[in-house]
């Protein structure tokens, strides 16, 4: 019988930053259009954002992620702050 080991990993196992996700409630010009895109792509862009409008924002992604135990769909302010800790680092 194998032994089941709950380690740090257990709580964030990796991330698809490929998955399709998109970022709502950020003004886009003059329209509040959502930005339907890769997971990585979205969360590099709400870093951008200034604090108004991350708090704002709403990230949606095709299937759950899960950050620190929780799994979900949709995320909003810190929980896209979090998303951001994991980003992989940019490829030059």
């Amino acid at each position: 019988m194998t032994e089941a080991t709950w380690g740090e990993s257990a709580k964030t196992p990796d991330i698809n930053w490929r998955m399709s996700a998109s970022l709502e409630n950020v003004p886009r010009g003059d329209t509040d259009i959502a930005e339907v895109t890769d997971l990585e792509r979205v969360v590099r862009d709400w870093v951008r954002l200034d604090p108004e409008h991350k708090e704002a924002a709403t990230l949606t992604t095709d299937h759950a992620v899960q950050i620190e135990g929780v799994s979900s769909t949709t995320f909003t302010g810190e929980a896209i702050a979090a998303l951001a800790e994991h980003l992989p680092p940019l490829q030059p």
